[in-house]
């Protein structure tokens, strides 16, 4: 992201925003709400466009043609708030609808892939129970495998542990730590400290649509430079 703006009316949503994350990357938006975190990683796959500036994903620049924005969806996966899932299709066949209709893989390949992502998620076991049996945390984790089953060079996380119980933040939570692990590259909205604390290559604090701080998770929780990046980890590390 190079000088971008976006507008919602006459609101200033963001400013200026300079990103850049390099393959591998783990990078974590953090900041108080209606700090255009979640913005920034809907621009990153159009899901808002942005007014001025340049936006850049492996190489393809994401403008308004459409082939730009299918190309980097295909590439980009993005797990959300809320799960997506469609409730009349089994867990399983909710993983293999992408493969099979933007992939073009055989119905046999897009099953042995979505049970191998269920797998990866650690719940091979629920593959052909329904989105609304399952709890949030198996939701979330199930989303998280569909976004995997397209095998993208991106992940983007919006709070996906902000809908759930606390005592099922932490599986989900494990699931991207390991994700992490195995060098996807990822740029995930959290308020999860612990979390970021651990995977986080870079750190983003925003704040009233800017970016005010980046920095290697030591320096940026250890010693903040600026005083509002102070103030709001001051709020949630001591929550």
């Amino acid at each position: 992201m190079i000088g971008v703006n976006k507008w919602f009316g006459d609101f200033h949503v963001l400013k200026d925003i300079e990103l850049t994350v390099r393959a591998g990357e783990r990078v974590v938006i953090c900041g108080p709400s209606g700090s255009g975190k979640s913005t920034v990683v809907r621009c990153i796959n159009r899901l808002e466009a942005h007014e001025t500036g340049l936006i850049r994903v492996d190489g393809i620049e994401l403008t308004d043609d459409a082939r730009s924005v299918a190309a980097i969806r295909s590439e980009v996966g993005m797990v959300f708030q809320q799960f997506n899932l469609f409730p009349h299709l089994t867990v399983l066949e909710n993983l293999m609808l992408g493969p099979m209709k933007a992939r073009g893989l055989s119905r046999a390949d897009a099953e042995a892939r979505a049970r191998r992502y269920l797998d990866r998620v650690r719940i091979p076991e629920q593959a052909d129970k329904r989105p609304g049996r399952l709890s949030g945390g198996q939701q979330q984790r199930v989303a998280i495998a569909r976004s995997l089953c397209m095998e993208p060079k991106v992940m983007l996380f919006d709070e996906p542990t902000s809908a759930l119980d606390p005592e099922m933040i932490s599986e989900v939570l494990d699931v991207m730590v390991e994700l992490a692990e195995d060098g996807m590259t990822m740029v995930v909205v959290t308020h999860e400290m612990g979390f970021a604390r651990k995977v986080a290559d870079k750190m983003v604090f925003m704040d009233a649509g800017e970016i005010v701080e980046t920095g290697p998770p030591e320096t940026f929780f250890a010693n903040p430079s600026s005083e509002r990046c102070r103030t709001f980890l001051g709020q949630i590390l001591h929550h």
